[in-house]
């Protein structure tokens, strides 16, 4: 199954996209959209977690900071449902706290800076291509039905 303009032969791609800067956050999804991502936003850990529970992503992008909870908390909380779920964690303090893949949990760390965008859109369609999502004939995956 290949991935084109954002969709696989099933679906449209989901993203679950977290960042407290609206700033950050608006750029980040306006250039997936573009790409033809379907993209769920969420400011908080917290919100992020309702809406995690309540809707089906074949990706979640996280920033490190955020005002609950951080991004690796966060991505805990992720593998603790869907351990094969794409993760991808955002950024400034990449060097300062010694963050990468390892340490964090996420499949990709990207630093904040004037690449962001092109590592950004190079590693969703990296993780993307790794292991198409599966369905079967519901909304809910069949990695999401074995968690139980």
């Amino acid at each position: 199954m290949a991935f084109t303009n954002g969709t696989s032969l099933n679906h449209p791609v989901r993203i679950l996209l977290v960042d407290d800067n609206s700033n950050g956050l608006a750029a980040r999804r306006s250039v997936l959209e573009e790409l033809g991502y379907h993209i769920v936003t969420s400011a908080t850990v917290e919100e992020a977690l309702g809406t995690f529970e309540r809707n089906t992503f074949d990706l979640v992008i996280t920033d490190y900071k955020l005002p609950d909870f951080n991004g690796v908390e966060f991505i805990g909380r992720i593998r603790e449902k869907l351990p094969e779920l794409p993760v991808i964690l955002i950024s400034g303090f990449i060097d300062t706290l010694g963050l990468d893949e390892k340490s964090t949990g996420a499949n990709a760390v990207i630093q904040k800076s004037s690449n962001e965008v092109n590592q950004l859109v190079r590693a969703v369609n990296r993780l993307l291509r790794r292991k198409p999502p599966t369905r079967a004939g519901s909304k809910v995956p069949a990695t999401r039905r074995r968690a139980g």
